[in-house]
């Protein structure tokens, strides 16, 4: 590190004012800062400055999203490996295949993304932010492993500049970047979003993963078979037909977007953003919460005229993005609410909105987005309203003591 140290400071004058390079001094500054923590301090008035910066926070969450790629990958091959019939599911070629079949779109959301970010921060003449290190690897977890690439470009696109960008950058968003991407892809192409082929990779991929689909082959979501359920019984099956249990629901092997369907790696991510103290716990428990409360109620008024009702608690909390956006998307700091009787309102709403929308809306079997994105719009209101009820309340105490 080190000898990088070196190299970075004998490289630094092309890119400051007067330099060579001097017209790429944003790009420089936001890759020496990503790798060093920055060493300005402030020249007036007295500072605290902590080395936990908003980089550093940044890259915890990568961490923590880390356990939800690698199963993602890893569930990518174990489903095409199930839909063309096969009794061996060797780890590392099932892995490679995910890789592979990943890796495209990864690199997609990034060079669009960051590229779109570096150039307005060129423009603007500000330091490029870094809140796209999140964003960029959201994109791909919250979307169909076969999405077309062109499609997840354009939606990123779009997402960045008119969700971001225009309102000023990273810290500035009022909506979710990376749920405004799913949303673009979900209104504007609906039957990749949707449906058999897009949740299972069915082609092979370098080799990997050749053979010939089942008879039957059905990769459809547990939540999408829900949704189309008929009669008073639930019959939820893997793409080969075999009965999924609710521990298959926990683990994740079953169809659906790349980093939603295994609750047990999203609780290991959880776990990391508590113990370092970067996600609101109030506002994950709070979440679970309206969406027990929610689940519970609508299984108690279980019809076969909306089939999810008919799901039990547990089952709706661990299908389709519920636990996902829990942890990874109501808890953005950016459009969250921020008061603490906030935070509890905020998450608990969300989690009753989601059941809400699922349980009653055949038409639209995932409601986790569109309540994430709902309560991203009122986070300010139920803020501003917790604020002036403190101010009220105290003003109430003061003219109390005074009389």
């Amino acid at each position: 590190m080190n000898s990088l140290r070196k190299y970075l400071d004998r490289i630094k004058p092309n890119f400051e004012p007067g330099g060579k390079l001097h017209a790429f001094q944003s790009v420089f500054d936001g890759f020496e800062t990503f790798l060093f923590t920055p060493t300005t301090t402030s020249t007036s008035g007295v500072n605290i400055h902590d080395s936990l910066d908003s980089k550093r926070v940044m890259i915890i969450v990568v961490l923590a999203l880390i356990p939800c790629l690698l199963f993602g990958m890893y569930n990518a091959g174990y489903q095409h490996w199930l839909a063309i019939g096969a009794t061996h599911f060797p780890f590392w070629e099932l892995l490679a295949y995910g890789f592979l079949a990943l890796l495209p779109r990864l690199i997609v959301s990034y060079v669009v993304g960051l590229g779109i970010e570096f150039m307005v921060a060129q423009w603007r003449k500000e330091e490029i932010q870094e809140g796209f290190l999140v964003s960029g690897i959201l994109i791909p977890l919250i979307c169909p492993i076969d999405i077309p690439l062109w499609m997840l470009a354009v939606a990123t696109a779009i997402s960045v500049v008119f969700v971001k960008e225009v309102f000023g950058g990273t810290g500035y968003n009022i909506f979710n970047v990376a749920l405004v991407t799913r949303a673009i892809l979900f209104f504007g192409y609906p039957s990749k979003m949707s449906g058999d082929s897009a949740f299972v990779p069915t082609h092979s991929i370098c080799g990997l993963g050749e053979g010939t689909l089942v008879d039957g082959f059905s990769g459809a979501t547990p939540l999408g078979q829900v949704a189309t359920n008929i009669g008073d019984t639930i019959s939820i099956t893997d793409v080969a037909g075999n009965a999924i249990s609710l521990w298959d629901m926990f683990l994740g092997l079953i169809p659906g977007c790349v980093g939603e369907t295994s609750t047990l790696c999203i609780l290991i991510g959880a776990f990391i953003l508590l113990a370092t103290g970067i996600a609101s716990w109030r506002i994950m428990l709070s979440v679970f919460a309206g969406g027990l409360v929610m689940a519970t109620i609508a299984h108690a008024l279980a019809t076969p005229t909306y089939p999810v009702s008919m799901l039990t608690p547990l089952e709706q909390l661990c299908l389709g993005g519920f636990a996902f956006a829990a942890v990874y998307m109501a808890t953005d700091p950016v459009t969250a609410s921020r008061t603490n009787p906030g935070k509890y309102i905020y998450g608990f709403l969300i989690g009753v909105i989601a059941i809400l929308i699922r349980t009653y809306n055949n038409g639209y079997p995932e409601g986790a987005m569109l309540a994430v994105l709902l309560m991203n719009s009122f986070a300010p209101l139920i803020d501003y309203t917790v604020v002036q009820n403190n101010i009220r309340r105290r003003l109430r105490r003061l003219n109390a003591k005074a009389e």
